[in-house]
């Protein structure tokens, strides 16, 4: 998915032999905070953007779409969003002896928004589907570690399952993976990994204007570019259960305008602020104790796609790396309300380590200039994305950093909204450089590295191809032990940053607001609003 960044140890599960999760909290206590009483009737409004694709959880990997699924949907695992924890959530149990053959059982008693019980079946049958290469769901690599992934995910699979999925019972299944895989117990946590209720296989189509979920809020309705409206599962049975009643994800094209009705008590929730109200630190003054910092996993960068000619130049992706002025843009441009990315791994990440670009993310127009005369690129530069939601300005200095470093022309090629701007991505259309962020799915160093930079990752925006980090990738992903799977990708991360296919720019450490009405409200690691958390003052 695509996020305040804070820089802690998050905790991920290990796969060792039986392995056995337990049921804890997850983010966000229902018990009181601060003075006053707690509107559990109360409706709560949080900014959105114009989801990208149909609300399928598999076909949703971005922050538009994810406001408004994710609180609809319950996977087996939960994340503490505090700390990234993993922890039990529609799992009874996970265990393995081999980090290879898992048997998952679930809770009894769960039920879907249209009251039909989850069952075993709806994991598997959803997850086959979303598997399934003729559906074409954006987040079918996910699945790639389970035994049979590569016979359904063709374009015309000749199979209908996975041969690593099996119901045991009506409350346990049993997955078999291609071969041990430390990661999975809490990768299965990420939405696309959600049960799908039987009524979804009758009609996919009609399911995505209307998603039947078993989570803590349910569906209600959707107007296009305008909002999303949820209200609260009264026999919702997990640990992050909402305290107030009902949830508008209100769409804005313009992050100002939304901030300006966050101040006037309007908009009830932001989860980041636009760049005027970050200059010289304003932001602070206008919110005061309204102001909501956490603690992010997630990273920007620019990719830079192999077929546009000319791009597939490693001297010219050196050269635009080391014409980029990070320090410079997040100190004036961002207001440090951002730091400087060195790598392809977020801090915070277990596996992450400082410098990894090495010398062509630190600012050097010398060499920059040396390696740009290397290349023998002419014509123009271009950066493209989304320019709402405070895209556009960090981007522009970027481009005037190249231009005053490299002394060609840059400009910024705005797209007119985020589900447009990812249709050129996805539909390989970029004609230059383009934004590319992201926010972590679940903890883990797997979770930047295979949808991103392994040739048939989900997010792979560059286009990006070399055989050795596959491997790599692949090797790791099948290492039964974590520590030596995390060494394993950090090789393949060394390779990335040689090749530089995707240019590491900064990193948000993550500023918020809420509304006066809201006693308590949260940031996720995901840069989603921790809804568990949000508290309403009553009046």
């Amino acid at each position: 998915m695509r996020a305040s960044r804070g820089f802690w140890g998050a905790t991920a599960v290990v796969a060792t032999a039986a392995l056995l999760l337990t049921a804890c909290g997850g983010g966000g206590s229902t018990e009181n905070k601060g003075s006053g009483a707690v509107d559990a009737n109360a409706s709560v409004s949080v900014y959105g953007t114009e989801p990208e694709n149909s609300l399928i959880p598999a076909n949703t990997n971005e922050l538009g779409g994810s406001k408004a699924l994710k609180p609809v949907f319950s996977a087996l695992i939960g994340y503490k969003s505090d700390t990234a924890e993993p922890y039990n959530l529609m799992a009874e149990s996970i265990t393995t002896t081999d980090s290879k053959v898992f048997d998952i059982k679930i809770k009894k008693g769960w039920k879907f928004h249209d009251g039909t019980e989850v069952k075993a079946k709806n994991f598997v049958d959803a997850w086959n589907y979303s598997a399934n290469g003729k559906n074409g769901m954006q987040n079918a690599s996910f699945f790639e570690q389970i035994q049979g992934y590569d016979e359904i995910s063709a374009k015309e699979p000749a199979v209908k399952e996975m041969s690593g999925l099996k119901v045991v019972n009506d409350y346990e299944f049993q997955v078999t993976l291609k071969g041990p895989f430390s990661v999975f117990s809490t990768k299965i946590g990420y939405l696309a990994f959600a049960p799908l209720p039987d009524k979804f296989f009758a009609d996919p189509e009609a399911f995505a204007k209307a998603p039947i979920g078993n989570g803590p809020l349910k569906f209600v309705s959707r107007t296009p570019n305008q909002n999303m409206k949820l209200t609260r599962f009264d026999e919702y049975q997990g640990e992050d259960k909402v305290k107030f009643k009902d949830l508008e994800v209100r769409i804005y094209t313009s992050q100002e305008t939304a901030y300006q009705d966050l101040l006037s008590n309007r908009l009830d929730f932001m989860e980041a602020l636009p760049p005027a109200a970050k200059a010289g630190g304003k932001y602070k003054t206008d919110l005061g104790e309204r102001l909501v910092e956490g603690k992010l996993l997630g990273i920007s960068a620019l990719a830079l796609p192999y077929y546009v000619p000319g791009y597939n130049n490693l001297d010219l992706r050196k050269a635009i790396s080391l014409a980029i002025d990070r320090e410079q843009i997040v100190k004036t441009v961002m207001n440090d309300t951002y730091a400087p990315a060195d790598g392809y791994v977020s801090r915070g990440i277990e596996g992450y380590r400082p410098g990894v670009c090495g010398e062509f993310c630190k600012f050097d127009p010398v060499k920059a200039k040396e390696f740009f005369a290397k290349s023998g690129f002419t014509g123009k530069l271009t950066i493209a994305s989304n320019a709402d939601g405070g895209r556009k300005e960090p981007l522009v200095a970027a481009c005037n950093s190249i231009k005053n470093a490299l002394g060609v022309e840059c400009d910024f090629v705005p797209a007119t909204d985020f589900g447009q701007w990812r249709s050129i991505v996805n539909n390989r259309q970029l004609t230059g450089m383009g934004r590319s962020d992201w926010s972590a799915d679940y903890p883990s160093i797997e979770n930047y590295l295979n949808p991103r930079y392994k040739s048939t990752g989900s997010s792979n925006d560059s286009t990006y191809n070399n055989p050795a980090v596959d491997a790599l990738l692949t090797q790791a992903d099948q290492t039964a032990d974590k520590a030596a799977a995390i060494k394993l990708y950090q090789q393949a991360e060394d390779l990335i940053a040689k090749d530089l296919p995707q240019i590491p720019v900064w990193e948000e450490k993550g500023v918020g607001g809420k509304s006066n009405r809201l006693k308590v409200a949260k940031l996720d690691f995901g840069r989603l609003a921790d809804y568990s958390s949000i508290e309403v003052a009553a009046k």
